[in-house]
C-alpha cells in the first residue's frame, strides 16, 4: 500500500536551488499566489518555516495543499513569467488591478498603405504602434480630434479609407467627408503622395510622444515656406495648426526647465485597496495623468505593491520613459530595471527622490492617488457595502445575537501609573460617531500601571445604572471592545456581571497579533486577514488608542506647565491661571516672547522675563514634548 502523502515541508526537499516562479495552490487546485525567487528552495521554505513576515502569509498557508514551480535561467525571466501567470490566474493574494478591464489606446496602423489613427482597446497587434494607455476614454478621443486638427491624417473608421486600404492605396476618385473639412489629407483622391503622408504620420507620432517642440518648429518652417511661395492659403493652414500646438503647450503643466523624460507614480494605500496616479512627463511637461485602483492595500509590503504595478502597467505601455519616480523601490529592482531597459531599448532608472522638484511632483501624485481612491469609493459605494459586510461578518465570527450597530471601545493610557486616563469611542453603523466619545480620569491610585484594575474601574463607571439611563451616553451597545487579552476581558465580564449586564457582548482585542478574545472560547478568534470585519475592528481599536493617548498627553502637559509655574517667584495662583488661560499650553508659553508674556493682564515685565527664562530652560532639560490638542473629537467630553 502507498504511504501517506508527504507534507508540504517534505515535498520542498525536491525543489531546486535555482531562480524561478512558484505557485501555491489550495485543495481544489486553484492558484492562491504566484511568486518569483532567485532561489526557489530558500524562498519557498520561508513560507513553511514562518520566517516570511508578511501578514497575509499565515492565512494563505492554512489554505495551501500543493504547489508547482517553473525553473528559469535568470531573475528577469522569472519576473516576466510571474507577471504572465498573475494575469492568467488572477490569484487572490497577488496585486492586480481592482477592475480587470482593458484600457483605451491611440494607435497608428503602420502596416497599411496609408496608416490611420484610431481609438482602440484591442490587444496589441504587430504592425500597429500604440500610445497610452489612457484611463480617461474621453481624453483619448479628444486627443485624436486635436491631433487631426494639427496634422491631417485618416481615421480608421472612415469608410473611404477602408476601401482605399482594400485596394492597396489606389485612389478611389471620390473624396471622403474629412478631406472636405480639412481633417483628412485626401489619399482617397490622390491629393497627397505616400511620402508626404508618411511625413504626416511621423509628425503625429512625435506629437503623441510629447515632442511638441519639434512639431512647432516644423510647422513654423512650413508656414514661412508657403508664405515665401505666395501660397497664402497653405500658410494660413500651417499658422492655424501652429497656434493649436501652442495652445496645447500652454495648457500643459511645466514641472521643470529641464527636458525631463519620466513617469511619476504616486500611491495611496488603504487596508484593502490602493490608488495609483501616474503623471506622464515628457520634455519637462505633464502630458496627461493616468489613474488606477489596485485590489491590495496594506496587505502586502510597499515594495511588492510597486513591483506588481510596474510589471502590469509597463507590459502594456509602448512609450517607456528614461526614469520612473516612485516613493519606494520595488522588490528585485535590478531585474525590473533590466526588463524596462529591454522594453525601451535604452537605459531606464527607478528613483526615489528625497527633495526638489521630483519630490514635489511625487507628493502631488500621491495626493491625486488619494483622490482616485475617493472617487472610486463614491462611484462604487465601496465603503457602504464594506461596512455592511463587516458588521455581518462580526455577527457571525463573534457569535453575536445581531449585527453590532453600536460598538463601544475602551483603552487605557498611563505613564507608570501617573496621569492615567481612559477613552471610550463609539462607532455607529460602522462609522466613527465622535459625539458619543467620552474620556475618563482614572481615580484608582496604584502607584504603578495596572491596566486590568483601571479598565474595571472605567467600565464600572460607564455602565453604572445612572449612566445607562443617561441619554447623553446613547443607546445600549451591541458590542463592547476592551483593549487587551484574556485578563482584561475576564475583568470586564466580571464588572458587567456585577451590574446585571451580562447580556451585553464583550470581547478583548490584543494589539500584537490582532487576536479577538471571546467569552465562549479559550482560543482567540482570528478574523480573516484583509477582511472587512478585521479592518473595522482595527479602526475602532486604533481610534480608541488615539483618543486615550491624546487626553493623557493633555493632562500631562497641563501638570507639567502648572508645576513649572509653581517654582517661579512672583507667579501665584491668580497669575498662573491667567497664563494658562491665555496661552493654553506649555508649548505656546515656551514659544512666546517676553513682550507677549508681559501682555497678559497682571504680569509685570520683570516676572515675564523670569517666566520666559524658566520655561525655556525646562524645555532644554526635560526632553518632554509638548503640547496637546484641546478638542480632539467634536462633541467629546469628560465623563466625570
Amino acid at each position: 500500500m502507498p504511504g501517506p502523502i508527504p507534507s508540504i515541508a517534505e515535498q520542498l526537499a525536491s525543489v531546486p536551488d535555482a531562480p524561478g516562479v512558484y505557485l501555491w495552490k489550495d485543495a481544489a487546485g486553484e492558484v492562491l499566489y504566484v511568486g518569483k525567487a532567485k532561489s526557489l528552495k530558500k524562498r519557498m521554505r520561508q513560507y513553511v518555516s514562518g520566517t516570511d513576515e508578511r501578514e497575509k502569509i499565515p492565512l494563505m498557508m492554512e489554505q495551501v495543499r500543493s504547489f508547482d514551480y517553473v525553473v528559469t535561467t535568470n531573475e528577469v525571466e522569472s519576473l516576466i513569467l510571474e507577471k504572465n501567470l498573475i494575469q492568467q490566474f488572477s490569484p487572490p493574494y497577488n496585486v492586480d488591478y481592482r477592475d480587470d478591464k482593458s484600457y483605451p489606446f491611440i494607435a497608428l496602423t503602420l502596416d497599411d498603405p496609408y496608416p490611420a489613427i484610431k481609438y482602440t482597446r484591442e490587444k496589441h497587434r504587430p504592425g500597429t504602434r500604440y500610445f497610452g494607455p489612457y484611463t480617461d476614454a474621453r481624453a483619448a478621443r479628444e486627443t485624436i480630434d486635436t491631433v487631426r486638427r494639427i496634422v491631417p491624417i485618416c481615421r480608421a473608421t472612415c469608410a473611404e479609407w477602408k476601401r482605399l486600404t482594400a485596394k492597396d492605396g489606389a485612389p478611389l476618385g471620390r473624396a471622403c467627408f474629412d478631406h472636405h473639412v480639412g481633417l483628412g489629407p485626401g489619399p482617397c483622391v490622390g491629393a497627397i503622395t505616400r511620402e508626404e503622408y508618411s511625413a504626416n504620420v511621423a509628425r503625429v507620432a512625435r506629437f503623441l510622444t510629447g515632442k511638441h517642440d519639434d512639431l512647432e518648429v516644423e510647422l513654423e518652417r512650413l508656414m514661412r515656406e508657403a508664405a515665401a511661395e505666395l501660397d497664402y492659403e497653405g500658410a494660413a493652414r500651417h499658422r492655424n495648426r501652429l497656434e493649436a500646438v501652442r495652445a496645447i503647450r500652454e495648457r500643459q503643466t511645466v514641472v521643470s526647465s529641464r527636458p525631463l523624460d519620466m513617469d511619476v507614480i504616486g500611491f495611496f494605500r488603504e487596508e484593502t485597496i490602493a490608488g495609483v496616479h501616474v503623471f506622464v512627463v515628457r520634455h519637462g511637461r505633464v502630458l496627461y495623468g493616468n489613474e488606477f485602483v489596485l485590489d491590495k492595500g496594506l496587505d502586502v509590503p510597499m515594495c511588492e505593491l510597486v513591483a506588481g504595478f510596474l510589471m502590469r502597467y509597463y507590459s502594456e505601455v509602448t512609450d517607456v520613459p528614461r526614469e520612473l519616480v516612485v516613493s519606494e523601490l520595488p522588490e528585485a529592482v535590478a531585474a525590473v530595471e533590466e526588463w524596462l531597459t529591454a522594453a525601451r531599448g535604452g537605459r531606464v532608472r527607478i528613483t526615489v527622490p528625497k527633495r526638489g522638484e521630483k519630490r514635489e511632483l511625487l507628493s502631488l501624485g500621491e495626493r491625486n492617488a488619494q483622490h482616485t481612491l475617493i472617487r472610486f469609493k463614491v462611484r462604487t459605494r465601496y465603503d457602504e457595502e464594506r461596512l455592511n459586510a463587516a458588521l455581518l461578518q462580526l455577527e457571525s465570527a463573534l457569535a453575536l445575537p445581531a449585527p453590532p450597530l453600536r460598538i463601544e471601545a475602551f483603552d487605557i493610557s498611563t505613564l507608570h501609573g501617573t496621569h492615567s486616563v481612559a477613552s471610550m469611542v463609539v462607532f455607529t453603523n460602522g462609522r466613527a460617531d465622535s459625539k458619543g466619545y467620552r474620556r475618563f480620569k482614572v481615580r484608582l491610585d496604584t502607584g504603578e500601571a495596572n491596566d486590568v484594575a483601571m479598565m474595571s474601574e472605567v467600565l464600572r463607571r460607564r455602565f453604572a445604572p445612572e449612566r445607562m439611563k443617561d441619554g447623553r451616553f446613547g443607546s445600549r451597545p451591541g458590542l463592547v471592545i476592551v483593549d487587551g487579552g484574556k485578563p482584561q476581558l475576564n475583568a470586564a465580564v466580571a464588572v458587567l456581571g456585577e451590574l446585571g449586564l451580562s447580556d451585553i457582548p464583550i470581547v478583548g482585542l490584543a494589539k500584537r497579533e490582532e487576536e479577538v478574545f471571546v467569552t465562549w472560547s479559550d482560543e482567540p478568534v482570528a478574523l480573516p486577514n484583509g477582511s472587512p470585519s478585521l479592518f473595522l475592528v482595527k479602526r475602532v481599536r486604533d481610534e480608541a488608542h488615539r483618543f486615550a493617548v491624546e487626553y493623557h498627553r493633555k493632562l500631562r502637559g497641563k501638570a507639567m506647565t502648572a508645576s513649572i509655574l509653581d517654582d517661579i517667584e512672583g507667579v501665584g495662583p491668580k497669575r498662573k491661571k491667567a497664563l494658562l488661560r491665555h496661552f493654553g499650553s506649555l508649548k505656546r508659553l515656551r514659544e512666546a516672547t517676553v513682550d507677549q508674556i508681559a501682555a497678559v493682564p497682571g504680569v509685570p515685565r520683570q516676572v515675564a522675563e523670569e517666566i520666559a527664562a524658566v520655561v525655556r530652560q525646562s524645555a532644554r532639560g526635560s526632553g518632554v514634548a509638548d503640547d496637546v490638542a484641546h478638542g480632539v473629537a467634536e462633541g467629546a467630553a469628560p465623563a466625570d
